[in-house]
Formats: C-alpha cells, sequence, structure tokens
C-alpha cells in the first residue's frame, strides 16, 4: 500500500465538526438552507475521508441524505463524521448531524448521510487506502450495512441500464399519477 499505515482504527479517522447557525443560512422560512448542510456534509467527509487515506480525496457519491428535522436559526450543529467501510481506494463516510438549542440544551437528529469518496494521487489517479480495524460490534455493523448498501447501489444501476425507457412501454404505469400527457 502507498500510505503509511496497513490498517488504521475507525476513530483514527473520525472527525467532529460544530457551527452555530446563522440567519444569513436561512432561506425564507427561517430554517437552515438544506444546500448549505449539503456543502457542510460534503466538507466533512473530504475531511475523514483524506485524514484516513493521508491524502487528497474527491466525492464519487452521496448514496443518502435524510433530512429528518429542520435545522433552526440560533441551533448548534454538530457533525460527526467516522470511516464505516473501505474498499481498493474508496471509503464510505457516515455523517450524523444533530443540533443543539443552547439555551435549553435539548437535541435533535437532523440528518443522516453516507458520502463515498476517493484517494487521489498528485496526477489524480486512484490510490489504495489502508484498511480498517473493526473494534467492536457497532463497527462490524455499520461495515456491512455499506456492503448491502454498495450491493443495492450496483443493482439499482444495472437495473437502469438494462431498461428500456421508452415512453410506449411506460405509460400505464403513469395511471396513478398526478400527470396530463399531451403529445
Amino acid at each position: 500500500m502507498t500510505n503509511s499505515k496497513e490498517f488504521k482504527r475507525v476513530e483514527d479517522s473520525q472527525v467532529t465538526i460544530s457551527e452555530l447557525m446563522l440567519p444569513n443560512r436561512a432561506n425564507f422560512n427561517g430554517k437552515i438552507h438544506g444546500g448549505y448542510v449539503l456543502s457542510l456534509l460534503d466538507q466533512i467527509a473530504f475531511a475523514c475521508a483524506s485524514k484516513h487515506s493521508g491524502t487528497y480525496c474527491v466525492t464519487a457519491s452521496v448514496d443518502t441524505v435524510d433530512f429528518l428535522a429542520p435545522i433552526e436559526v440560533g441551533e448548534l450543529l454538530t457533525m460527526k463524521a467516522s470511516v464505516n467501510y473501505v474498499g481498493r481506494s474508496s471509503m464510505v463516510i457516515g455523517i450524523r448531524v444533530e443540533t443543539e438549542n443552547i439555551q435549553t440544551g435539548e437535541t435533535k437528529h437532523c440528518n443522516s448521510s453516507y458520502f463515498t469518496m476517493v484517494a487521489k494521487d498528485k496526477e489524480g489517479k486512484s490510490i489504495n487506502v489502508p484498511g480498517l480495524i473493526l473494534d467492536n460490534d457497532h463497527d462490524i455493523r455499520r461495515f456491512t450495512k455499506s456492503i448491502k448498501r454498495n450491493k443495492m447501489k450496483k443493482k439499482r444501476g444495472n437495473e437502469f441500464k438494462e431498461t428500456d425507457f421508452a415512453s410506449e412501454n411506460y405509460l400505464h404505469m403513469l395511471e396513478d399519477y398526478k400527470v396530463k400527457i399531451e403529445r
């Protein structure tokens, strides 16, 4: 492997970032823009993956981003990122977003997401990353869930490639939806 360590523990690469949510990040409803949260998620995914790999990393895909609760202006947002899975050059970074009302201490889970990051060398070619030491059942569960998620993503991609999406083959599917077709 090209990196200094052949294996790393999950906690060796964990990253936590907190930021106070200010009004300039809010939409017209007073909630923090989802796009701003996505930007923060990408930043912490990069930091966690680069910390694990010891090199520059790029975002290959965002598998899931589940917005579970709105983020309010004035709340302290905390993101926690961990390497959940490693392949040859890729890593799945799991991110949990929580907020805290700094006046009451009340916390809520606002977002969970999974970013696939790929380690690159100076020429932009994919390079090997250290393996992952799984110390406990929680680490094993997250690793195996990532394997399952990757298999589901590949299956979904193959189904799309194999499907002929000619409109005449799918008109019957549209009967239950609120659409009007004018050709």
